[in-house]
C-alpha cells in the first residue's frame, strides 16, 4: 500500500514522493539543502518539490484585451485571459500560441514576457504572461473550457466578473510602456532547444 508523506516547509504542507523515480526504491528523508527531503538511498535521486508553470496571453487589438469566461472550476463564470499549462517538451512560446487558439479561435504570436507570478503553495507554480500579436481569428469559445470570448476595454470590464489577478493583467497589457522581455529569435550564439527572451538590444549609435 502507497503511503503519503507530507512535509511542512514555510506552514505550508505538501506531498513528497514516496518511490524513486530514477530506480523505484523506497525514499527516506533527509536533511539536505537546508530542508528536509525525500532522498533515495539506493542512488542520487533527491525529490526536490512539485512545481507547474503557467502561461497567460495578453493579446489587444484596436485598444481591447482578449478575455475568455471560464465554464469549469476553479474560477467558473470568471473572465479572464486566455492561458494553460506547459507540456513537459513544448516550447513556451508555443503553448500560448496553442492555448489561445483552443479556447478562442484566435491566430496570435508571441512577442515577448511582460509580467510575472511566483505563487509558493503545496505545488509551487510560476505563471508567465506574454505580450501577443493579434494576427487573425474573431473570437469564439471552446464550449468546454470557456463560453464566451471577446475583446473589452478597461471600461467593460468595470461590468464584468473578472478575476482579480486578470484586472491587474489588463493593466499591464493596456497601460503598460515596456516591451517587456522579447523572444530572441536569433540569439548571438546558436542554442537549440532554448527558449531564449531578452530585453531589447539598443539601436542607438553615438554621434561625432
Amino acid at each position: 500500500m502507497l503511503t503519503a508523506i507530507f512535509i511542512v516547509e514555510r506552514g505550508i504542507d505538501y506531498v513528497a514522493a514516496d518511490y524513486c523515480l530514477s530506480c523505484g526504491h523506497a525514499l527516506e528523508t533527509r536533511s539536505i539543502g537546508g530542508g528536509e527531503r525525500r532522498a533515495c538511498p539506493n542512488c542520487s535521486y533527491v525529490f526536490w518539490g512539485d512545481y507547474s508553470i503557467g502561461v497567460g496571453a495578453l493579446v489587444v487589438k484596436e485598444g481591447k484585451l482578449l478575455l475568455v469566461r471560464r465554464a469549469q472550476d476553479p474560477g467558473k463564470g470568471n473572465w479572464t485571459n486566455p492561458g494553460g499549462y506547459i507540456e513537459q517538451l513544448e516550447p513556451i512560446e508555443e503553448t500560448i500560441v496553442r492555448e489561445v487558439l483552443e479556447e478562442t479561435g484566435v491566430t496570435a504570436r508571441a512577442k515577448g514576457v511582460v509580467a510575472m507570478r511566483d505563487l509558493p503553495r503545496s505545488i509551487h507554480n510560476l505563471y508567465v504572461a506574454f505580450e501577443m500579436e493579434y494576427i487573425s481569428g474573431d473570437p469564439q469559445p471552446d464550449g468546454v473550457e470557456v463560453d464566451e470570448a471577446g475583446f473589452y476595454s478597461l471600461e467593460e470590464m468595470q461590468s464584468m466578473h473578472v478575476a482579480g489577478f486578470t484586472r491587474w493583467l489588463a493593466d499591464i497589457a493596456l497601460n503598460g510602456n515596456s516591451a517587456g522581455l522579447l523572444v530572441d529569435a536569433a540569439p548571438l550564439v546558436p542554442l537549440n532547444g532554448h527558449g531564449l527572451f531578452r530585453i531589447p538590444t539598443s539601436t542607438k549609435k553615438e554621434v561625432d
